[in-house]
């Protein structure tokens, strides 16, 4: 990382004042106090997942409800939910997504060596509530996707500080309470660390097979969550999928040309994620892009895939920003970014229902971003790196 007034990371990772604390307090909280005062239940997504819990408590099968998606270990983790007065809930819920978030957000940053009360920071969980509309979006619905935006930071770092058994037991949690990060298991398979890879699929096989023996339909995600995934949901659903596997029939391509393309474009990302880690590149940069690849593949295909979903990949590749060679030093990374930004007219994508096309664009181009990305060899910007810095720097006031 150079530190020269010219680059802009010497001025990141500096510390940051008492305004910028304030100004990101302000945000955030902000966005807790607006959900609180717009919802009943904190969320719509939340509450399908609190409904389950209920429907099990009177007895019923969670999965009558065709859009509850998740496993049955996560009608267990929502129970204490059912607890609680909707009073409590629409507050809660909202200020512990935007907790969750930071907290990803803090161990993004760790990740890369950046230190959590510099600039970059302090004023990157503001960057994303007032620039990256995905990220009011996930506050607004409470969806539990927080938990893999929470988890796979985490993850990253414990396999970066060869920690890789707890690595695997996080990514197994998270898929436990939302089989969101399934795609992670790969890295595990490249970095051959079988210990993690036992734990990725050993907790939420335990979790949810444990739970689904109390519920009165213990096969109900086989047998009506997975058709109705496959089926890539109804109608109505079918019109906010960002993936270009929904997108482009939407446009004209005949289905099967468009689930060939994204699938082809998939393998693509698989590939260079693959590549990526081979590649040997030292440094904090090839655990989080092969990371980040494996995700955006599989946004590419999955269904459903959502713009929230970007709030799993984009705080790990903007922490990386101090390093000369990240993916979000390049100029499409900001340029898959443009159409997420609140408050920018977009004739004929203004509609609620064609907003997928945008988010379609984001996650092609940051994939394609992300992949391509050229590297020289530059020097690090690890832990290590600003330790050596702040030594530096009081040395010269010495």
């Amino acid at each position: 990382m150079r530190k020269g007034k010219s680059d802009i990371s010497g001025w990141l990772v500096r510390r940051a004042s008492w305004h910028a604390w304030a100004a990101t307090g302000a945000v955030l909280s902000a966005h807790v106090v607006a959900v609180a005062l717009h919802t009943s239940d904190g969320g719509m997504d939340n509450a399908i997942v609190v409904r389950a819990a209920r429907t099990w408590l009177d007895g019923g099968s969670p999965y009558a409800d065709r859009h509850f998606l998740y496993l049955p270990s996560a009608v267990f983790a929502a129970v204490p939910q059912t607890l609680l007065p909707a009073d409590a809930l629409r507050v809660l819920v909202p200020l512990t997504v935007s907790v969750l978030l930071v907290a990803g957000w803090a161990c993004a940053l760790r990740v890369h060596g950046v230190p959590w009360r510099s600039r970059l920071g302090v004023l990157g969980p503001a960057a994303l509530a007032l620039g990256f509309a995905p990220f009011g979006h996930l506050v607004a619905l409470g969806n539990w996707t927080v938990t893999a935006a929470a988890a796979l930071p985490l993850a990253v770092l414990l396999a970066a500080r060869e920690r890789w058994g707890w690595a695997g037991v996080v990514i197994g949690a998270a898929l436990a309470l939302k089989p969101l990060l399934a795609p992670v298991a790969l890295l595990f398979l490249f970095a051959r660390r079988w210990r993690g890879l036992a734990a990725v699929v050993l907790v939420p096989a335990v979790a949810s097979g444990g739970a689904a023996l109390l519920m009165p339909d213990p096969a109900a995600f086989v047998t009506r969550t997975l058709p109705f995934l496959l089926r890539g949901h109804d109608g109505f659903v079918r019109l906010y999928e960002a993936s270009p596997v929904a997108v482009l029939p939407r446009l004209g391509v005949p289905s099967p040309v468009a689930v060939a393309l994204s699938c082809a474009a998939a393998g693509a990302g698989v590939l260079a994620a693959y590549r990526r880690w081979s590649s040997g590149f030292p440094g904090p940069l090839r655990l989080t892009e092969t990371a980040v690849l494996l995700m955006l593949s599989a946004f590419l295909v999955s269904r459903p895939s959502y713009d929230h979903y970007l709030l799993v990949v984009v705080p790990l590749l903007l922490a990386g920003l101090p390093d000369p060679g990240a993916a979000a030093r390049g100029p499409w990374f900001w340029l898959a970014l443009v159409p997420q930004a609140p408050g920018a007219d977009w004739p004929w994508l203004e509609a609620v229902t064609r907003r997928s096309f945008r988010d379609c664009f984001t996650l092609c181009v940051m994939t394609a971003s992300v992949a391509l990305r050229r590297r020289r060899h530059l020097p690090l910007a690890g832990p290590e790196h600003f330790v050596a810095q702040r030594r530096g720097r009081r040395a010269t006031r010495v």
